[in-house]
């Protein structure tokens, strides 16, 4: 693999670690604020998040299987 792919990789995996936290942050507002009122959204955010975790942890692997084999 490439240095430039390899970059891109991190990237990604940068990407995804930050809409996870996005995710996150949407429920951390939800049950701060509006929690009585919306809380019908919750798992709809849960399952957003969760997923948004799974290709994180996927990108983070793919990741590391690359740059483990550069050392």
């Amino acid at each position: 693999m490439t240095e430039e792919e390899i970059k891109a990789l991190k990237k990604e995996v940068s990407q995804k670690k930050r809409i996870a936290n996005e995710w996150a942050g949407q429920i951390h507002d939800l049950v701060e604020d509006r929690f009585l009122t919306d809380y019908p959204k919750l798992v709809e955010l849960a399952q957003s998040a969760c997923q948004a975790c799974l290709e994180w942890e996927d990108a983070r692997q793919r990741y590391e299987q690359v740059a483990g084999s550069e050392d």
